[in-house]
């Protein structure tokens, strides 16, 4: 007998035996899918099965297959931190869970190698590992497949490429662009080559389902492979690959015939494609690329081929991330005008739900399931679900952030859900900003065997984050905070950020409310000392203190032309007691103390975000970094998009700067990479430098308590999603 879960070898019996054991496993899926039915009213259509093709989803929300980069090419086993990011996942009640594209044709067909591989059979028996934890909590689960033919090209965002020579596609197209894959002119690809490709698509397929996948998932949308043929712009070629929609499609056409002619019918097969692509970005017209009536073609060229769904993205030439994750489009401000978008592109929410409308015109002219993607939630997931725009949602990050978000949906409990701020740390980091344990071989926060009395010292990330898990995990913990409220410098980050791209108020919130109900007894307005530590008693301490301000040692520091760090801190503190964040924020607009020209020590990520804050009020700013490179700490694609937006606004940029000589009456002094001298005038020099740890009372802590621990800026000043991590990762062990 055919084991039901692992991996079915070909020696186990011939193909129909192959798919009895898979038909028996969609039969089981099926029955532990009715106990993920719709419990709460609120999203009713969101939690309902639906189908795509065979396979039954437990509710219609679906993991895409986004990238997380947690392998390396020679991987033939699964990863301790794999099986605990996909158990996590599937255990979370997703309706279906697609796991990201293996290599299919490696080295052409690959620009990362940390990924798994699928181009021989002897990468199936690890594959087969993963997908007996996925089907161990009864979920469906699919192999994505792309080519990433079209990007093998050397940029500074990216790894070198995976060969020496140009990248392959459909005609010799390419542009220039700091944000994109595409400044090299590709080898065209021949007749014969694509027909070698098609096999390797339908290779890889058999042995997704000999891995035990219920199904695959092709990605032919971004700038992959397969969208270079679609897509008008990139394809130039006059054969039967060429021209017209019908031979435009007829590369994916293949592939999808390929596939159910290997595997039949009864093996689903999905499609994410472009529904419109949009090239104002890089000045190429929107009707010279792949347009949303184009998509709608190609479509129905997809369904007639046999494919089962379809999933709807969009494209932007020459910001490749912001393609996919449509909010950082948006950042820190849109390429274009928002009244330039097309009106299959839904700009006016910022990258939210950005691809509606193109999902909405697929599924008008196709009879498949239509499934959506673009920084989407449960409450517009169930609006367009009954307004009958599409079938499906499909998300990643907010799976990310919280992996039982479907699970917590169903139950009513949405106060309970680790918020996604938008941060896209994930982006190839393969961590999360709120959730700690991802990247990690945990999923899962225990019960300790011992309950012990906790106190947690400051209440920034880093200290609430300790407060809670130490609460769940059944400790008597206890939080002390000097100032009014908790956050620590989340509120001040929140007022120069804003709330798009990342709302940082939503940390804050999301740890209020979970400490008051795990219990936690939260003092604010309270400041520890070590009497109060010797009368408090604690067999754990938790010490969350954060940074101070960093003074750099530059003659004239103390000029009235400068703002420390921590001054600046002071000000905006005071008016945050008067304020909220975003209003304060508004207001700045019209009001602040500072000069038309600033210079900004620091080249950081704090230094980077504070200049785009003050470029966006009208100042003429100069950001000076002593390392070689701005933006330490930044996710890249962010980076790359705001140094773009910079050259835009005039904002000046010095990196590797020899010595900061003094500050007088005119400005700041430095000696420059080159060994020049340069007075930069200025109004105002403001400092905007790393924090230095704030760890007064460790040591006499340590004398006190068995355990103390040190975390978050009062440890090592970094970014969050370190505070956060190192909070909860920490709490999780006593």
């Amino acid at each position: 007998m055919l084991p039901l879960f692992g991996f079915c070898s070909n020696s186990l019996g011939s193909r129909r035996k192959q798919a009895c054991a898979l038909q028996g496993l969609r039969r089981l899926l099926n029955v532990k899918g009715i106990s993920m039915s719709a419990t709460n009213p609120r999203y009713e259509k969101l939690l309902e099965p639906g189908r795509i093709g065979s396979v039954k989803t437990r509710n219609r929300m679906v993991k895409s297959g986004a990238g997380m980069l947690m392998w390396h090419e020679d991987d033939l086993h699964m990863r301790p931190e794999v099986l605990a990011f996909y158990e996590g996942i599937a255990r979370g009640g997703v309706g279906l869970l697609i796991v990201e594209s293996p290599t299919i044709d490696y080295p052409l067909g690959v620009r990362w190698r940390e990924r798994y591989r699928i181009d021989d059979d002897k990468y199936i028996k690890g594959l087969s590992e993963l997908v007996a934890i996925i089907h161990k909590h009864g979920c469906p689960t699919f192999m994505q497949m792309n080519h990433d033919g079209p990007w093998q090209v050397k940029l500074p965002f990216a790894p070198e490429p995976m060969y020496d020579g140009p990248p392959i596609g459909a005609s010799p197209v390419s542009f220039e662009s700091d944000g994109d894959f595409h400044a090299e002119v590709p080898r065209v690809l021949t007749v014969g080559e694509i027909q070698e490709i098609v096999e390797k698509f339908a290779s890889a397929a058999v042995r997704a389902q000999k891995a035990g996948f219920d199904g695959v998932d092709i990605n032919a949308a971004s700038s992959h492979l397969l969208h270079n043929f679609f897509s008008p712009f990139w394809n130039k070629r006059d054969d039967a690959y060429g021209g017209s929609i019908e031979n435009r499609s007829r590369f994916a056409v293949e592939v999808v015939q390929e596939i159910k002619k290997r595997l039949g019918n009864d093996f689903p097969v999905s499609v994410i494609m472009n529904g419109i692509e949009i090239g104002q970005g890089i000045g190429v017209p929107d009707s010279q690329c792949l347009t949303h009536e184009d998509a709608q073609g190609i479509a129905r060229c997809l369904e007639q081929a046999g494919a089962d769904a379809i999933q709807v993205r969009s494209h932007f030439l020459g910001y490749h991330v912001g393609a996919y994750l449509t909010d950082a489009l948006f950042y820190p401000e849109p390429p274009i005008p928002i009244e330039s978008f097309p009106k299959a592109y839904n700009a006016k929410q910022l990258g939210v739900a950005a691809n509606i409308h193109a999902a909405a015109g697929i599924k008008s002219v196709v009879s498949i399931p239509v499934t959506v993607v673009a920084k989407l939630d449960a409450d517009i997931g169930e609006r367009l679900i009954r307004e009958g725009k599409v079938d499906f949602i499909a998300m990643t990050r907010r799976l990310l952030a919280d992996p039982d978000y479907p699970r917590k949906i169903a139950e009513g409990r949405v106060d309970d859900i680790q918020p996604c701020t938008g941060c896209d740390n994930c982006l190839g980091s393969r961590r999360c900003r709120i959730n700690g344990l991802l990247g990690t071989p945990n999923n899962t926060i225990e019960k300790a065997p011992k309950k012990k009395k906790v106190l947690i010292i400051g209440g920034g990330p880093a200290g609430m984050s300790a407060a809670r898990v130490s609460a769940m995990r059944g400790h008597d913990v206890t939080l002390l905070e000097k100032a009014p409220e908790l956050g620590g410098l989340l509120p001040l980050a929140s007022m120069v950020k804003g709330k798009h791209p990342e709302d940082l108020s939503l940390i804050i919130n999301y740890f209020s409310r979970q400490l008051a109900k795990l219990g936690v007894k939260v003092e604010l307005g309270r400041e520890a000392d070590l009497s109060i530590i010797d009368k408090i008693n604690p067999d754990v301490v938790f010490l969350a203190t954060g940074g101070a301000s960093t003074v750099p040692k530059i003659a004239g520091i103390n000029h009235p032309k400068v703002i420390s760090g921590a001054a600046l801190h002071r000000r905006l503190k005071f008016a945050l007691k008067l304020f909220k964040p975003e209003t304060l924020r508004s207001l700045t607009r019209f009001y602040m103390p500072i000069g038309k020209r600033v210079v900004v020590i620091g080249g950081a990520i704090q230094g980077c975000e504070l200049a785009e804050f003050l470029a966006k009020r009208g100042r003429k700013v100069t950001v000076v970094e002593a390392k070689p490179t701005i933006g330490d700490g930044m996710v890249d694609a962010l980076l790359a998009y705001l140094t773009i937006w910079f050259k835009k606004k005039g904002v000046s940029l010095i990196s590797g700067v020899k010595e900061f000589v003094e500050i007088n009456d005119r400005g700041l002094t430095v000696i420059t990479k080159d060994g020049k001298r340069q007075t930069i005038e200025a109004d105002s020099i403001v400092t905007a430098l790393p924090l230095t740890p704030n760890d007064e009372l460790l040591t006499g802590l340590k004398q006190r308590v068995a355990e103390v621990y040190a975390i978050g800026d009062c440890r090592e000043p970094l970014l969050i999603a370190d505070a956060i991590g190192t909070g909860l990762r920490t709490a999780r062990e006593i």
